[in-house]
């Protein structure tokens, strides 16, 4: 049985420690059997601790006025907010939501919570881990176990993950999109809702209007093949006259498709849709431009 025990992905499935708002524990809990005095003292140590968890957190509840405040501030913090929400196609709609990170931000300053991914076993190449996260104060816990397939696909082909590390991070990867599902089932939504909007005012404040940042984002698109033509198509409007909220759009997208959770063609039509379209719009004239280049092609 292999631990995960960096940072967030450190706690087990029963995280039988003192409340802390701040950190996560890792503790390995281990079954009695008969005419084991170790395995008995183990256990009782277990519980020992959960009953201490829970009577810290009860002494110490939680101001729920005092915890939003926390967490808007956070939000307030740049870093935060331009990693706050994940972004990606599906359908041809856009799905948005709050990210791992800022989940994990809004646990911490919402205090008294536990949570974590703990791997329980691996066999024949794959891996069964828990994601779990648990008000210690109302004693709500929110669990999901799921496998992950312990290989990597390449262009060349698929491999074996047989370094600590690669199946750690492959792990942890895989299951960060259930912590959050469980972090954010114990959390009200409105305050999570609170701390999106936060972010995005954040972002909205930090966005760099002058020319030289609006030239560093065409350089960004530019590492992915998406041209200007392409984003103003997008944005319906021209590039100079782009307003603060599509900065921050784009942005987003930018970070979709930088991430592999999206690609270009799901936000951006071809250049070449592009081309035909703008030539279309110089009416007749255009037309026949458009008519004169498929005759020359052929």
């Amino acid at each position: 049985m292999n631990e995960l025990t960096e940072n967030t992905f450190s706690a087990p499935a029963n995280p039988f420690r003192p409340a802390n708002s701040t950190q996560t524990n890792s503790v390995e809990i281990s079954v009695p059997h008969a005419g084991n005095p170790i395995a008995a003292q183990e256990q009782a140590r277990a519980i020992a601790e959960v009953q201490a968890a829970m009577v810290v957190a009860r002494m110490n509840p939680r101001d729920p006025i005092h915890a939003m405040d926390l967490i808007l501030n956070e939000c307030t913090r740049y870093s935060l907010a331009e990693n706050a929400t994940y972004f990606y196609q599906r359908g041809g709609t856009a799905i948005t939501g709050p990210s791992i990170r800022l989940a994990e931000v809004i646990a911490q300053k919402w205090g008294n919570i536990q949570y974590g991914i703990r791997e329980l076993s691996q066999k024949d190449g794959v891996s069964t881990a828990l994601a779990y996260a648990w008000d210690v104060e109302t004693n709500t816990r929110r669990e999901v176990q799921f496998q992950v397939q312990l290989k990597r696909d390449t262009k060349k082909g698929s491999y074996a993950l047989t370094e600590g590390r690669d199946i750690y991070e492959a792990v942890a990867n895989f299951g960060a999109r259930r912590l959050r599902s469980c972090i954010l089932s114990l959390i009200p939504g409105d305050v999570v809702e609170a701390a999106v909007q936060q972010c995005q005012v954040t972002l909205k404040a930090n966005v760099d209007m002058t020319k030289e940042g609006l030239n560093r984002v065409l350089v960004w698109f530019e590492h992915f093949g998406v041209t200007k033509s392409q984003i103003e198509k997008r944005i319906q409007c021209r590039f100079d006259s782009i307003r603060p909220a599509q900065v921050v759009s784009l942005g987003n997208i930018l970070r979709s498709i930088r991430e592999g959770a999206s690609q270009v063609s799901d936000w951006f039509v071809p250049e070449e849709e592009t081309k035909v379209t703008e030539e279309n719009k110089g009416g007749n004239e255009g037309l026949k431009k458009v008519l004169r280049k498929k005759t020359a092609s052929r």
